[in-house]
């Protein structure tokens, strides 16, 4: 009996990234399947945070294109993004909370403006979502009163206030202590698992990287392309390419003891 494979929900084709008269990514193609954490890596420099500026909509490409759905996000209508853009839910490297308001508030943003649930309703949602990140009790809390890793789980939660179908996270773990950091890479495999999300994870974090990675891409900031793309654990053994092997050799995170 064949096995199906599994449907792509993003599509990169041929996608060149500039900044003015520079190149950031040129050409670069790849599929992210339906349900998979994917983890797109590299050091610094090498257009990660472009890349996932460009997937999400914020960047519009030079050449090539984006398609979440079959539908290429850099030339659709307003209408069509903005269905597009429900689906999807965007944890940035900073966690972008608004300081002026209270995590409940924060976390209820998305739901007003991409949908006219009455205000229990929205409420009930976000009182679920921080169940879901463990953050029940600190509705009224002002980010400044958070911890590093409860911004995170704060930003996690609204994130997934829509119960989106695609999640993009930038630098999860970044500035984060190696526990607060494991339990933000179980958090992110147990949304996976129970929701079958497709979760879209930037980092340069080896933890991050071997704990929850079920696929990389490597981009390479020399050859402003992919380097390296496939299961992590194969490519840090097997990769002929020795700037991706110096990577993978570098020292993780070491656990307090």
């Amino acid at each position: 009996m064949a096995i199906m494979e599994k449907e792509s929900v993003i599509q990169v084709r041929n996608l060149t990234a500039r900044y003015g008269d520079e190149v950031i990514l040129d050409n670069i193609s790849f599929d992210v399947t339906d349900g998979e954490v994917f983890v797109i890596l590299g050091g610094s420099g090498c257009g990660k945070s472009t890349l996932l500026k460009h997937m999400t909509g914020l960047l519009a490409p030079s050449s090539g294109s984006v398609r979440i759905d079959g539908i290429d996000i850099s030339s659709c209508d307003d209408s069509t993004l903005h269905e597009i853009l429900k689906k999807i839910g965007i944890l940035f490297q900073s966690s972008a909370l608004l300081g002026s308001m209270t995590v409940a508030e924060n976390i209820a943003l998305p739901v007003g403006e991409y949908s006219l649930l009455p205000k229990s309703s929205v409420d009930l949602l976000v009182h679920m979502k921080l169940g879901m990140v463990d953050l029940v009790g600190f509705e009224n809390y002002f980010p400044s009163e958070l911890s590093g890793g409860m911004k995170k789980r704060a930003g996690l939660a609204r994130a997934l206030v829509l119960n989106p179908r695609i999640l993009f996270l930038d630098e999860p773990t970044a500035g984060l202590d190696p526990v607060i950091s494991s339990e933000i890479d179980d958090l992110i495999l147990q949304i996976n698992k129970k929701t079958g999300t497709t979760i879209v994870i930037v980092t340069h974090d080896l933890d991050t990287i071997f704990s929850v990675a079920g696929r990389i891409i490597m981009l390479d900031k020399n050859t402003r392309g992919i380097i390296a793309e496939g299961d992590p654990a194969f490519i840090k053994e097997h990769s002929p390419d020795p700037s991706v092997r110096r990577f993978f050799s570098r020292k993780a995170k070491i656990t307090a003891s």
